[in-house]
């Protein structure tokens, strides 16, 4: 699933090429996740003034609207001056005076949806009860670790949940509780204000160095240059199981939490 540092990385690849462009068509697909909420003639003629990111949407801010677009489970955007035509997993293309910008997707989980605003249905339904964002400004310390003390779960479970702070996937979940020390199965609200300032700089740190890198391809992940993620060949403990601690030589151990894979050190990451 493209997680924060993809649909960051995808955003720089094509944000500067498409501002300013004028809307000459829209052409849905088959139906995504939630349907678009307007008319595709209705956003001809209107404007990409600017390409934000909340959490994992891309906002395309309009003359007049919004247009929130999810990756969901697989999917992909590609920015082209001169697109082929679609394939079986293209399933949106917004045809603009400069390149179309087209929704790869073939399990069909991720979305287009127009919104008159952020701050009215649909987009405040989709957008209003994310976490704070983890390279922003108001991803503060102290709010941190207000946000984990009044959470029980597993602390890889509420970085994941995206309420308290959004965008941390499995990945980098694994990999910032790995660099910060702490073991994933710590209940969150038993952290320290110690333990929660090294874990709120790793949480900064990884996704900083995944946009960096490109985001992860671990399986079809490209951004909209076609370009592929590179994070992945230098994480320390994920996909690494059974492989020694980069730190201590400790095997790697992967466990299952809440369906999904779990990799840490032992030794390293003290419960």
């Amino acid at each position: 699933m493209p997680e924060l540092p993809e649909v960051e990385v995808t955003r720089l690849s094509f944000a500067e090429r498409i501002r300013g462009a004028r809307i000459l068509a829209a052409h849905p697909g088959l139906p995504l996740r939630w349907p678009l909420g307007c008319t595709p003639q209705s956003l001809v003629g209107r404007t990409v003034q600017d390409v934000q990111r909340r959490g994992k949407y891309l906002l395309l801010q309009l003359d007049h609207g919004v247009l929130l677009v999810h990756l969901g489970m697989s999917g992909s955007l590609g920015f082209r001056t001169a697109p082929a035509a679609p394939g079986r997993h293209d399933h949106f293309d917004l045809v603009t005076t400069q390149g179309t910008l087209r929704l790869h997707d073939p399990r069909r989980f991720g979305a287009v949806v127009w919104s008159a605003g952020t701050q009215v249905d649909p987009a405040r339904k989709l957008l209003g009860s994310l976490g704070m964002e983890p390279l922003g400004e108001q991803f503060d310390p102290a709010a941190f670790h207000a946000g984990l003390r009044g959470r029980r779960a597993p602390i890889k479970q509420v970085l994941l949940a995206g309420d308290v702070v959004v965008g941390v996937g499995n990945i980098y979940a694994s990999e910032a509780l790995f660099q910060a020390g702490i073991r994933p199965t710590v209940r969150a609200d038993r952290l320290s204000r110690a333990r929660a300032d090294r874990l709120h700089a790793a949480v900064r740190q990884v996704l900083a160095r995944a946009v960096e890198r490109g985001g992860s391809t671990l399986r079809d992940f490209s951004s909209a240059t076609g370009d592929s993620g590179h994070f992945q060949l230098e994480a320390a403990v994920y996909g690494r199981a059974g492989q020694p601690c980069p730190q201590c030589a400790t095997p790697v151990r992967l466990i299952r939490q809440g369906q999904r894979s779990t990799y840490f050190c032992p030794r390293c990451q003290r419960a």
